[in-house]
């Protein structure tokens, strides 16, 4: 039978019930028959308080500690669906809207339903620890690790992703019609949420105005750069079709430091050479690290428009 033992009292503004914790106990009205032979590991449920809109105190199940309590009784799963309306996650989403959630509670929403004998929000609280409590690191995994988590399938993986991509693009997008470069750093701002946590190098350009705002963006090429890679005909031809002014190149380096490398160098050398020739300048060159960035405008490696 559930024993309820309050543990302590959450002195809180407005109506806070207290923490709770409930516990499977074995009590003399059990008899031996009704005992299993052997001790069984049982669980131990922490009880949440939450805020309630009248006297009474409205308790929750939070999460599930898998503990070895050697308790003689059998154990009872505890699915979302036991959990009162008002504390499973998509209630709660409906309810309160989405800020009010954990990062574990959105995730099992994505997960949908439990799998395996566990909760969608266990199989979401695994997963967030995989990957080390990061969406950062979680969205920039391959779905092969995401589905090495038992309970997330393939479908279940490309939803978290997709979910977590549109997540990247809604804050890269820049709203007002003044869609500018004005500085390396405007550059950086653009593609850092994008280029930041990739595996792989990608090359980007910049197609500008005779005013620096932004034409059209488009990616070159996907591996590692090198000047037989990219070759000026692949960033030229855009531009000379939308008539753009400027251009401005763009790539990451994927171990996080920015420092151009001899191979950054040789390609804008022989960019910069065939944008002089069509008349279509090469502005900058900006390489996108781990929370920084390397400007060749800056370092001097490429003369400004003004030099």
């Amino acid at each position: 039978m559930w024993v309820w033992q309050e543990i302590q009292e959450v002195p809180r503004p407005a109506q806070r019930a207290p923490s709770l914790i409930a516990r499977r106990t074995s009590t003399s009205n059990v008899g031996p028959s009704a005992r299993s032979s052997q001790p069984l590991n049982d669980d131990l449920l922490i009880a949440s308080p939450i805020l309630t809109s009248g006297p009474s105190h409205v308790y929750s199940i939070e999460s599930t500690l898998h503990m070895s309590i050697h308790m003689g009784e059998p154990t009872t799963a505890v699915t979302i669906k036991d959990w009162p309306v008002r504390e499973r996650p998509r209630e709660r989403f409906q309810a309160l809207g989405p800020a009010a959630l954990r990062t574990a509670e959105l995730l099992a929403i994505l997960a949908s339903a439990g799998a395996g004998g566990r909760s969608a929000l266990e199989i979401a609280e695994t997963l967030y620890e995989r990957f080390g409590r990061s969406l950062r690191r979680l969205g920039s995994a391959p779905g092969s690790q995401l589905m090495a988590v038992p309970g997330i399938g393939e479908a279940r993986a490309v939803a978290i992703q997709a979910a977590l991509e549109l997540g990247r693009r809604a804050a890269e997008e820049i709203r007002g019609e003044d869609d500018r470069v004005t500085t390396p750093r405007d550059v950086y701002r653009r593609f850092e949420l994008r280029l930041r946590d990739l595996r792989q190098e990608e090359f980007h350009v910049l197609l500008l105005t005779t005013q620096n705002a932004v034409v059209r963006e488009l990616m070159v090429t996907r591996g590692i750069l090198d000047a037989s890679v990219v070759h000026p005909r692949e960033v030229f031809a855009p531009a000379l079709a939308e008539a753009a002014a400027a251009v401005i190149l763009v790539h990451n380096h994927p171990s996080g430091d920015p420092t151009p490398s001899p191979a950054d160098r040789e390609v804008t050398s022989q960019l910069v050479d065939a944008g002089r020739v069509l008349g279509i300048p090469v502005r900058d060159h900006v390489v996108v690290g781990n929370g920084r960035y390397a400007s060749f405008l800056d370092l001097g490696l490429i003369a400004s428009k003004d030099g």
